[in-house]
């Protein structure tokens, strides 16, 4: 017996912001998204990890102590050291101007931290950033963290509307492209949550009291617009090259409610519940509409988009310029300013050499308008 193909459907969903539309429409009537054929997905990456390869089981095939190669039980046939998880340390570089790097840390067994990035090529055109950080205290953070960051991008990247072309409109479409994407990166950590469920149905001894869960945060570039949006307290910062650095995100957490009850950042920020959140990702989430801001890109800088396991060394806008003015100053240039990538490498460098103390992802986008 042949299995019949299944009709198409009469209907779809708008790319921006889910809403259901016909195949026929060219525009969403709830944000004003194009839905034209050039609305398509983003294109992996050719030499971007799957979530599969990326994840506790995946490891390096090669010694990074000796370049020998790696065995089936984890250590390498030549040295006998332990082979790295793939997941404890990796990058991203869709454009020559955007790139992430994710790192573990020194003091945590895992990387419960999560980088995924979309650009197209030319500088300063598009770009998408996603950071997603695991609750430490939840069961397959790293996991949740990973597949939420990506489905968020995927969702990001996969519209090109500008709107119905005006600047109010672009914005209009832009925020609510982040509100889906948030809506998306939430089903994704539930479905991990579903997943692990599922085995504790099968093993009692793996069910946990404490489901999946994550921060988020994610930019969006469109030429001379940047948005953010976030949940949690992964952030987002603007670092011009010349002029006041910026923090684009308010944290969800008790430190911030402190900060605003009046108490000096730097005690909020070092108390014993610093790093509690109020608002993340996950079945047992309060509401998780981002907080959402925006800015006009006039002058050349960088985005960075970072976990809490760079900027808890460095929490202030300011303070982080310094250090990424420092870092950018050994890194290798590119048209009279710092390669992404190495950049990147080198402030996760920094933060594990003042401790390392969580995992740590940066994400970078060069701006440089005109």
């Amino acid at each position: 017996m042949t299995a019949q193909s299944a009709p198409t459907p009469l209907t779809t969903t708008c790319p921006a912001c889910d809403n259901v539309v016909g195949r026929s429409e060219q525009f969403c009537e709830a944000c004003g998204a194009g839905l034209s054929p050039t609305v398509t997905a983003a294109e992996p990456s050719p030499e971007e990890p799957t979530l599969t390869e990326v994840s506790l089981t995946g490891i390096a095939t090669r010694c990074p102590s000796c370049d020998g190669e790696v065995a089936a039980d984890g250590y390498c046939g030549t040295c006998g050291a332990h082979a790295p998880r793939l997941r404890d340390h990796f990058s991203e570089q869709p454009a020559a101007w955007v790139a992430a790097v994710c790192d573990r840390g020194l003091r945590h067994t895992r990387n419960e931290d999560a980088v995924a990035l979309a650009a197209d090529t030319e500088p300063g055109s598009r770009a998408v950033l996603v950071v997603c950080d695991g609750v430490s205290s939840s069961v397959d953070s790293d996991l949740a963290a990973l597949a939420a960051a990506r489905a968020a991008r995927d969702v990001l990247a996969a519209s090109h509307s500008r709107g119905i072309g005006t600047a109010p409109s672009l914005l209009a479409a832009v925020v609510a492209r982040l509100e889906a994407a948030t809506d998306a990166a939430l089903r994704a950590v539930i479905e991990v949550t579903r997943a692990a469920s599922d085995l504790a149905a099968v093993n009692p001894t793996a069910g946990e009291a404490n489901p999946a869960s994550c921060t988020f945060v994610a930019a969006v570039v469109e030429k001379d617009l940047l948005v953010v949006g976030s949940v949690g307290d992964s952030r987002a910062y603007w670092l011009p090259d010349v002029g006041s650095a910026t923090a684009l995100t308010i944290d969800d957490s008790f430190a911030q409610e402190q900060i605003e009850a009046g108490m000096p950042r730097a005690a909020a920020e070092s108390g014993p519940q610093a790093h509690a959140i109020t608002r993340w990702l996950g079945v047992d989430a309060p509401p998780h509409t981002p907080r959402t801001a925006t800015m006009k890109l006039i002058e050349p800088g960088w985005l960075l988009v970072c976990s809490d396991g760079l900027w808890n060394y460095c929490s202030a806008a300011e303070d982080l310029a310094k250090v990424v003015s420092q870092a950018s100053a050994t890194s290798p240039a590119l048209e009279g300013a710092a390669e992404p990538l190495p950049l990147a490498r080198a402030l996760v460098a920094w933060a594990n050499a003042q401790g390392g103390r969580d995992n740590i992802s940066v994400a970078l986008a060069r701006i440089h308008p005109g």
